[in-house]
């Protein structure tokens, strides 16, 4: 795999500004967050435009072919090759005939902005939102107020880019006890958990032993790329959608969300009591 940087991209880029604050403005200079179009193109044919921070696109390239579902797995990417300009970045990826095939057979259109996964969708058949139930795993987790206090507590720290200009979502990925063991920062909260995911798979780390703790929202996106790959619990900070937590639901992962230092919020803890028991049972806080 070939990274080929025509431009060097930090993440964040400075500009002149006038702070206007207690009724006297200042001229400053203030860091924002990097956004450009990065065109996906797969054996020479373009499949998506997405917006998104200039970092880590390897990674993202190979997150968002396994998260999307136009591979099943990092061996069929038999080539990539990243490169970003000024005001844009394109990479491009060699897949087997067989993934390039399927990709083809439900060709879609996409057209990424910040914080939206699938405008430019052709069709609500296209939208998947019917997850076959997840592989079981070998030790199902199960969350603790330690465990999540841990990573809520911790995350700040790995934030560069969010210290830098207030406006990135950050994804990353912990272990059973809520240790942070890798993060990936984006404009877009879909972006930032492909490059998370990415970035494990190219590393091969297993990903039904740890969990996913995320700086945004729960929505439908995030959760559906989560079952995809087996992924057992996302935890958010901001609240679910409704079609979050049914897709949490229908694949048998575990979404908590208002994840603080102090507690969290179990949205599916609920209706697998009620498999369970055979009893009616309403929303868990812990």
């Amino acid at each position: 795999m070939d990274c080929t940087e025509l431009v060097e991209h930090h993440g964040y880029a400075a500009r002149s500004i006038i702070r206007h604050k207690d009724g006297a403005p200042k001229s400053a200079v203030d860091n924002v967050a990097e956004e450009l179009p990065v065109a996906l193109v797969y054996n020479g044919i373009s499949h998506a435009v997405m917006m998104a921070t200039p970092l880590d696109l390897e990674a993202f390239a190979v997150g968002f072919s396994l998260t999307e579902g136009i591979v099943s797995r990092n061996e069929q990417i038999h080539d990539l090759e990243v490169q970003v300009h000024a005001h844009s970045a394109e990479i491009r990826l060699q897949i087997s005939e067989q993934a390039f095939a399927s990709m083809k057979a439900r060709r879609r259109a996409l057209a990424g902005r910040t914080g939206c996964g699938v405008c430019g969708i052709e069709s609500l058949e296209l939208l998947d939102l019917e997850p076959a139930p997840m592989r079981s795993p070998a030790t199902r987790l199960q969350p603790t107020r330690e465990m999540i206090a841990r990573a809520a507590a911790a995350l700040p720290s790995h934030q560069r880019l969010m210290r830098e200009t207030g406006g990135v979502h950050a994804a990353a990925w912990c272990d059973a006890r809520g240790e942070i063991l890798h993060v990936f920062e984006d404009v877009g909260r879909h972006n930032g958990l492909d490059k998370l995911i990415g970035h494990l798979a190219m590393r091969r780390v297993a990903m039904d032993d740890g969990f996913v703790f995320l700086s945004s929202r729960a929505s439908y996106e995030l959760v559906r790329k989560a079952a995809r790959m087996n992924i057992q619990m996302l935890a958010t900070i901001s609240a679910p959608t409704s079609l979050a937590i049914r897709i949490a639901e229908q694949a048998g992962l575990r979404l908590l969300s208002f994840c603080r230092k102090d507690g969290y919020v179990d949205y599916t803890g609920a209706a697998r009591a009620c498999a369970a028991d055979g009893v009616m049972a309403g929303v868990a806080t812990c």
